[in-house]
């Protein structure tokens, strides 16, 4: 078994046993949560009802098939965006769509080509988010996705040949965690608290191969880490304005209607 296969067994059950240890912490908070909630300092922040969610999505992606000359792995940048639902049960659904563009130089990765190539990915995934914990500043959720995506692969050496070499259809399936940091009002400034940052780690699995007989393999680990931008709050924020300007309204109007009749 090589260096790079124990690797990956090894963050795989480092991440399943991170998964235990969670679920069985949140049990624990659930069962005590006065006690819990004294401990912390935390407000446990859970929505009254379904919030629209949209956020990007930025990923580097550990391909087992991209390797340096060294046989290290080399971080590939897919870009995305998730838009879905918070709901009141304390998690999301949605759907995310990525976007990938690769250079690689390794012959034989694609059967009978020795060229370098140029990789475009694009997939659409369906998430379930499920959160942990939910405090006022921080939070804690589970991501598992599934999709379908189209690949494309096109040679970069000799623009006098056909291009396109390979093409074909994957399923990406995969898991993981996000940790978000939620930043608090300043001085009664609440669009403070609209941002944070988001950390995010899981692994990504393919369960349909797009061009069978090719060594390509979208298997590996992910991470990102990035700024975030919590549409909820802002949502519940203007939610909050717009009834107090409602009150302030009905209050100017129930004076006005007093001087009149005085």
């Amino acid at each position: 078994m090589t260096d790079g296969v124990m690797k990956m067994k090894q963050v795989r059950e480092a991440l399943w046993v991170f998964f235990l240890l969670a679920q069985s912490m949140t049990g624990l908070s659930q069962g005590n949560g006065k006690s819990a909630a004294d401990t912390t300092g935390a407000i446990i922040e859970r929505p009254t009802r379904a919030t629209l969610i949209a956020e990007t999505d930025q990923r580097f992606f550990f391909f087992s098939d991209s390797r340096n000359e060294a046989n290290r792995w080399v971080p590939i940048n897919v870009w995305g965006a998730r838009v879905g639902m918070l709901l009141p049960a304390a998690y999301k659904i949605g759907l995310g769509v990525y976007y990938a563009n690769q250079r690689i130089s390794k012959p034989g990765l694609i059967p009978e080509t020795s060229a370098s190539v140029r990789r475009q990915l694009r997939y659409l995934t369906a998430y379930y988010e499920p959160y942990l914990f939910r405090k006022k500043l921080w939070e804690l959720s589970l991501l598992t996705e599934l999709g379908w995506g189209y690949s494309q692969y096109e040679r970069v050496d000799n623009p006098a040949l056909e291009q396109e070499i390979a093409k074909g259809n994957f399923m990406p399936a995969g898991l993981g965690v996000s940790f978000s940091v939620k930043l608090p009002p300043i001085r009664g400034f609440r669009p403070i608290h609209w941002f944070g940052v988001n950390f995010l780690s899981g692994y990504r699995f393919i369960l349909k191969k797009d061009i069978p007989a090719s060594q390509i393999n979208y298997n590996g680990l992910y991470y990102s880490i990035g700024p975030a931008f919590f549409l909820d709050r802002f949502t519940a924020d203007f939610r909050a304005w717009n009834k107090q300007r409602k009150e302030r309204r009905n209050e100017r109007k129930k004076l006005n209607k007093i001087n009149k009749n005085g």
